[in-house]
């Protein structure tokens, strides 16, 4: 049974809860570990939804599907390829994309996002699901012009960096098998992107197992999983929208 949390602001205050259809269920303490339900209910029309969780980093990868990796002619990995999010990309849902002050194409990536439980390092790939606490949608938000724009250095970092270039949540959803899932990116209501994430080069388990070999990773950190085709630019004024069934709708403006 899978368990939908979110964040939330109320008035000045900030809580977790569960999202029981159009309402959230208040609880106390950490969403990792000790949660207590308490008996108040708030209209989900009534809060402010935040970003899910706080990461310490997010962890983008490249070239994780074969379809995307294969419309490039990009040669298969041996491992997984990534980058790290800065944590002033951060955005809340329903928080607007901010055109960087130096202009340029915007492309929106529809991802679905590995959210992390508790503290994993050197895991092995049959321990790493245990390692993981839910799911939930992301838009690796990327400024292609600048990316190699100089020749002699891929800017990664800069061009998925700008403030606001990471909108994830609306929630983080428990007891799901991410095989089963699909991204639905959709822009000014058209759909763009509409792919299955049984398409990776790199399962989750295995993700997170790799990943961890390299850097500690702590509860709230999240795993980007990659993205597919149909990634494409948004033109200030959009709409975007990152749907994946059993999780929710993430959208943002792009002003």
């Amino acid at each position: 049974m899978s368990t939908r949390w979110v964040r939330f602001k109320e008035g000045n205050t900030i809580r977790i809860g569960t999202l029981e259809g159009e309402q959230v269920r208040i609880f106390e303490g950490n969403m990792f570990g000790g949660a207590v339900p308490t008996d108040r209910v708030m209209p989900l029309a009534d809060v402010e939804l935040l970003m899910p969780v706080l990461p310490t980093k997010i962890i983008a990868l490249w070239n994780n599907f074969h379809a995307l990796g294969e419309k490039l002619k990009l040669p298969i990995p041996a491992e997984p390829l990534y980058l790290i999010k800065a944590p002033n990309s951060y955005l809340d849902p329903n928080g607007s994309i901010r055109q960087p002050a130096c202009g340029g194409k915007v492309v929106f990536e529809g991802e679905l996002g590995i959210v992390i439980g508790k503290t994993c390092r050197q895991v092995t790939e049959s321990h790493a699901l245990e390692h993981v606490f839910g799911y939930t949608c992301a838009n690796d938000v990327t400024l292609a012009d600048i990316l190699n724009r100089d020749a002699s250095f891929p800017q990664w970092v800069r061009a998925k960096g700008f403030d606001t270039f990471c909108p994830f949540g609306p929630a983080v959803v428990t007891g799901l098998d991410p095989a089963q899932l699909v991204v639905r990116t959709i822009l000014n209501g058209e759909v763009r992107q509409d792919y299955p994430i049984s398409d990776m080069r790199f399962s989750v388990a295995q993700l997170v197992s790799l990943i961890s070999q390299d850097m500690t990773l702590y509860a709230g950190d999240i795993v980007l999983c990659g993205t597919s085709v149909g990634v494409g630019s948004m033109k200030p004024g959009s709409t975007i929208e990152v749907e994946i069934a059993g999780i929710g709708k993430l959208c943002n403006r792009f002003e």
